[in-house]
């Protein structure tokens, strides 16, 4: 558990970070990326890279409060809306879900044609 190096620049942490996250060690990659969140709680992407570290490390609640955070400080970022959506879906919140996924398909301009279209 090497989470932390003191004598590490943020930009040293965050590129650690990303080579955790790469090489599919998830859990280390969120704790590393949880220290850069806390350093830099205004940036965006190491948020939502915390957020799919705990996603792919079964973290959902955790994965979920940082996706809420993006939301709330970047209410037009797509790909937060659908990682929301995919999160709550894997906690059996399909109604919440459907939301989330609608409004990233918005965003994201992929509206569903009906037959009347």
């Amino acid at each position: 558990m090497t989470a932390y190096i003191p004598e590490e620049t943020l930009a040293e942490r965050w590129e650690r970070a990303g080579l955790f996250f790469e090489a599919k060690d998830y859990a280390e990659a969120a704790r590393i990326l949880a220290t850069v969140v806390e350093d830099e709680p205004e940036q965006i992407a190491p948020r939502l890279l915390l957020a799919r570290a705990y996603y792919h490390s079964a973290q959902l609640r955790r994965a979920e409060e940082q996706l809420r955070e993006v939301i709330a400080r970047d209410p037009v970022e797509a790909y937060a809306h659908l990682m929301l959506g995919r999160t709550l879906q894997r906690q059996g919140r399909d109604r919440e879900a459907a939301g989330a996924l609608r409004v990233a398909d918005a965003l994201r301009g992929a509206f569903a044609t009906t037959a009347a279209d």
